[in-house]
């Protein structure tokens, strides 16, 4: 409020307070989209409708999406009767696998990406090449996809770039996977993309409306009525300090447990 910290330091500390660390791929900081444009030849900042809503998650940035997900929310209470299941999204916002996938062309990323699906890289339809289908992706088009940014989206313009010349493959409509593909306001220069992009982020209107994506990811809006309100539930098993591992004596269930919060991402600490 009195603009002495950035947007960005402040989410960095919000991460760090809710212990997620550079050195932990399965709690990696976790930041928001906030552009919605990445179509226009221009990036207009002072136009409401260029940035994303941060009061809804990505599961509920479009009416039709966000419809799906409560209808799925209420097919398990009717069809399960195990409320401790019901949940919004089974798949989550930040983990390993999205963390690697977007920094996949730089080490050490490069290798962690390859040993977390099996000692190769993904099919290359499904990697990490451009910034506008992505976001279409996880904010529209894909059910199992409802993945945030990470902190290099705001300051490393090289993790866009293919600068090691890893052969990536090649897509179905056989595009070549190189450098990310940037929206057309960044006129192909990941320099240019970044600056936007932080400027997006510290724009007035990020500044006014990012407290409600704080409340989704860190807040009360994180779990309880609250997150069922905002359309913000995740499976429970992503919600590792409400977890009692030591609880559980079954060893295959435990594992199970174990292996879902590091495949599939952690819910941070409520802060």
């Amino acid at each position: 409020q009195k603009r002495e910290i950035s947007n960005f330091d402040y989410l960095m500390y919000l991460n760090t307070l809710a212990g997620r660390s550079y050195n932990d791929y399965m709690q990696y900081p976790v930041f928001p989209w906030v552009l919605a444009d990445y179509h226009s030849e221009t990036l207009n900042l002072t136009n409401p409708h260029t940035f994303r809503d941060l009061s809804k998650p990505m599961g509920a940035q479009t009416v039709e999406r966000k419809h799906k997900f409560i209808q799925r929310f209420s097919e398990v209470e009717k069809s399960e009767g195990d409320l401790s299941a019901q949940c919004h999204y089974c798949t989550h916002y930040s983990s390993a696998i999205i963390v690697a996938s977007y920094l996949v062309r730089m080490e050490p990323f490069t290798q962690t990406f390859c040993s977390l699906q099996g000692g190769s890289f993904d099919v290359a339809d499904r990697m990490f090449h451009s910034v506008k289908s992505t976001w279409e992706s996880a904010s529209r088009d894909n059910m199992s996809d409802v993945r945030e940014l990470t902190p290099e989206f705001f300051y490393l313009p090289e993790f866009l770039t293919n600068a090691n010349h890893f052969e990536l493959g090649c897509m179905q409509d056989g595009t070549v996977l190189g450098d990310v593909q940037l929206p057309p306001w960044a006129d192909g220069d990941p320099h240019k993309f970044i600056l936007l992009h932080r400027q997006a982020l510290e724009s007035d209107y990020v500044s006014a409306h990012l407290h409600h994506w704080i409340d989704l990811i860190f807040g009360h809006k994180q779990h309880g009525s609250a997150a069922v309100e905002a359309v913000n539930t995740y499976h429970p098993y992503f919600y590792g300090d409400k977890m009692d591992l030591n609880n559980i004596k079954d060893p295959l269930i435990k594992s199970t447990i174990l292996g879902f919060i590091s495949n599939f991402g952690q819910i941070p600490k409520q802060v």
